[in-house]
């Protein structure tokens, strides 16, 4: 049984500068709302691949690398929809290096808070609308009906509201 990694101490490594290692770790991806839906991933544990690197001065460069399938509503027809989504985020981490170099991910200690990024790395890798296939039809807007289910599907078209006095006029 695989174990589920929060966070890593970096510093355990003992890496030199130069030096880089590979790791293979698992992470629960936390739930959140997306467009109003809430979306899980419903694996127990995710497994992550995350390659660390010392670079020159007390600083990290990290990747990391993983692929987990989403669970939600299709945003056009509210079926179930389950893409896979696959995540290739990249890190670095230079104490004192001002805000661009410091990440939100590290501690003063060097502990990666791996689950924050992984969640947050999944998140925003996802595509801009969560759907159930990529031609889905959604709903009709009138009445609801299922637009892939009943392709052919349409209404009478409302007459324009701007013309409608012109319909009271008569010719005779």
């Amino acid at each position: 049984m695989a174990l589920r990694t929060d966070s890593f101490d970096l510093a355990r490594l003992g890496l030199t500068s130069g030096e880089g290692r590979r790791l293979d770790l698992h992470v629960i991806v936390e739930p959140f709302s997306y467009g109003g839906q809430d979306y899980v991933v419903p694996s127990d544990l995710v497994p992550v691949r995350v390659d660390v690197s010392r670079i020159t001065g007390p600083g990290y460069a990290v990747r990391l690398r993983f692929g987990a399938t989403l669970s939600g509503p299709c945003v056009r027809c509210l079926e179930p929809a389950r893409p896979e989504v696959e995540v290739d985020a990249r890190d670095v981490h230079v104490p004192g290096g001002g805000d661009e170099l410091e990440s939100e991910y590290f501690n003063s200690e060097d502990d990666l808070d791996l689950a924050a990024w992984a969640r947050d790395a999944y998140a925003l890798a996802l595509p801009p609308a969560v759907l159930c296939r990529p031609d889905c039809a959604g709903l009709c807007p009138q009445c609801g009906a299922d637009l892939n289910e009943e392709p052919a599907h349409e209404h009478e078209r409302e007459p324009d509201a701007r013309w409608a006095k012109l319909s009271e006029l008569s010719f005779e």
